[in-house]
């Protein structure tokens, strides 16, 4: 079930990898219609491959956890 504790727990899982490069990611919001919001903290902000990371990394991880998500956004 998509609720924001359990969403925060599989972010958990991908932190470290994130933390190695100094980099963070914190979750925003969780839209009605499966969009969900994060933002990336520390050195992720304004990497040029944070967008890699985020299609390649992260959404791919949360979409297989919580099939009813149907986007993951970056927001500033």
């Amino acid at each position: 079930m998509l609720t924001r504790e359990n969403l925060e727990a599989s972010l958990q899982k991908l932190r470290p990898f994130l933390q190695e490069d100094e980099g963070d990611i914190e979750l925003v919001q969780i839209d009605e219609d499966g969009i969900v919001k994060v933002r990336f903290l520390g050195s992720c902000n304004g990497c040029p491959l944070s967008s890699m990371t985020l299609r390649a990394g992260i959404e791919r991880v949360l979409m297989k956890d919580f099939p009813s998500i149907k986007r993951i956004e970056a927001v500033n």
